[in-house]
């Protein structure tokens, strides 16, 4: 079917027109466009970086290359001219700052909302959400991701909510749709043993014909003819470097990229096409502690799950991948010096996230204790002072605040002292209004111009899907 037809007196016509050949003079571009040109998009993954500036993507594909001789596959994609690319401007209702609920919201809903929200208006009115319309139009709907699976991301693209906190309500929520594959953490959510009300929602997606996985191997034996919960921790799920370094929880927590391989794997075969969101969570939680560890290596397991949709992308034919973020985030960078090169290697070493350090630390600790500690976890010795520097944190005599610092751990002040170690630099601890980076692969992806608004993309995915905004 011509889109161009289809949407001629539909309600997606005005931005059809608008996306619709943005490109001239690129013969790449126009390969991409003659490849997909009336192609429709049975299958939509997307996959997000949360809280992703581009020094983050920047930083890993070199922390990548300089380790392994090959950069990250994003990149990779960029290089290959393999994708349409863009920025898009991710500002919310309330602010051109904006918070992970107003941001997937934007593409969830197709209104910008107040930051805090989920699909529902300043004036208080509710926009369906876009897995939902995908579900009426007969498709599979799931979402992956690193934290909790009611988290902000995953809910803006499911669930109508006037507080993103409202995450005991978002689970059963997700219920009473009927999500076909949702995984992550957040058991807090579900346990009748962790929930404030004693609710036990785990039971109430079984009676439903759930098949609830708590660890790696269960999702691997889960059957594809049944719908998945899957939730791996009480809260988020570790931090990748840290599970990779713990042989534990390399057996029992799965990766996003084996998630996303997971969901892929039980939605492929639906008559009518799947849509799945992947998310990255927990980058977004590294930028806001600054820590380097934990956001380089989660932005890495991204990246292979990015590689996982594209694999698939490239034998099915009929699957539109779109990887982007929903808003910067601290904003690091590699900062000039002469021994920038070998400083940004040293984060190789680094065996644990910050976050493991700082709470392995406690008054008690000596000076020479912390100072073997940190030499374990990052490969390098500091000096005493700069441990006796770390330990100040933990008489009472200094506290940190800072979003998810509940133990007011010193994440700055620790990030400012491996700054001389390995000249990476922070310029905030929280979100930026950074236009981001936005990439599409497959069917639809000549619909994208070179800057949209992050509600146009609500509207392309229906669009490329031919899916009309009736519901």
């Amino acid at each position: 079917m011509n889109r161009r037809k289809f949407f001629r007196n539909g309600s997606l016509f005005t931005i059809g027109a608008a996306v619709m050949n943005p490109f001239q003079g690129s013969a790449n571009i126009l390969d991409l466009e003659s490849a997909n040109k009336n192609k429709k998009a049975k299958n939509i993954i997307i996959l997000v970086s949360d809280g992703m500036s581009t020094g983050t993507l920047n930083m890993t594909d070199l922390f990548l290359d300089r380790k392994t001789g090959k950069g990250s596959n994003w990149i990779q994609l960029y290089k290959n001219n393999r994708v349409s690319r863009a920025l898009m401007d991710t500002a919310s209702a309330s602010s051109i700052v904006t918070d992970s609920a107003a941001a997937s919201s934007s593409w969830g809903g197709g209104f910008r909302v107040n930051n805090g929200a989920l699909n529902v208006s300043p004036e208080g009115k509710p926009h369906l959400p876009i897995w939902q319309k995908f579900k009426k139009a007969g498709k599979m709907a799931g979402c992956v991701t690193t934290v909790p699976i009611t988290h902000a991301t995953p809910a803006g693209f499911c669930v109508n909510s006037k507080s993103r906190n409202a995450q005991d309500d978002i689970a059963e929520q997700y219920l009473e749709i009927g999500f076909d594959v949702m995984m992550g953490g957040g058991a807090n959510y579900f346990s009748s043993e962790l929930r404030k009300d004693k609710k036990d929602v785990f039971s109430a997606y079984k009676s439903k014909g759930y098949q609830v996985v708590k660890n790696r191997s269960e999702m691997n034996a889960a059957s594809s003819k049944q719908p998945i919960l899957g939730v791996f921790a009480d809260d988020a799920l570790p931090y990748y470097v840290d599970r990779n370094s713990d042989a534990n929880l390399q057996q029992t927590i799965p990766t996003l990229a084996e998630m996303t391989q997971k969901a892929i794997d039980s939605m492929q075969s639906s008559k009518e096409g799947f849509v799945l969101q992947v998310e990255s969570g927990k980058v977004d939680w590294a930028a806001h502690a600054n820590d380097v560890a934990g956001l380089i290596n989660d932005q890495i397991e991204f990246d292979e799950a990015v590689k996982v949709a594209i694999d698939f992308a490239e034998k099915d034919q009929e699957t539109l991948v779109i990887i982007t973020t929903d808003h910067g985030n601290a904003n690091p960078g590699i900062i000039y010096g002469k021994q920038a090169n070998t400083n940004f290697d040293s984060i190789q070493k680094y065996t644990k996230t910050n976050e493991w350090i700082l709470n392995k630390i406690n008054k008690d600790y000596t000076v020479l204790q912390v100072k073997e500690l940190i030499e374990k976890a990052n490969g390098h010795v500091v000096t005493e002072e700069e441990a006796k520097t770390v330990l100040s944190y933990y008489d009472g005599l200094h506290q940190e605040d800072g979003l998810y610092n509940y133990k007011k751990l010193p994440f700055k002040a620790f990030a400012e002292m491996q700054q001389q170690h390995n000249s990476v630099g922070w310029i905030s601890m929280d979100h930026s209004a950074d236009y981001v980076e936005l990439a599409m692969f497959g069917p639809g992806s000549e619909l994208l111009k070179p800057f949209i608004k992050n509600t146009d993309l609500h509207y392309l995915m229906l669009q490329a899907a031919e899916v009309e905004n009736k519901f």
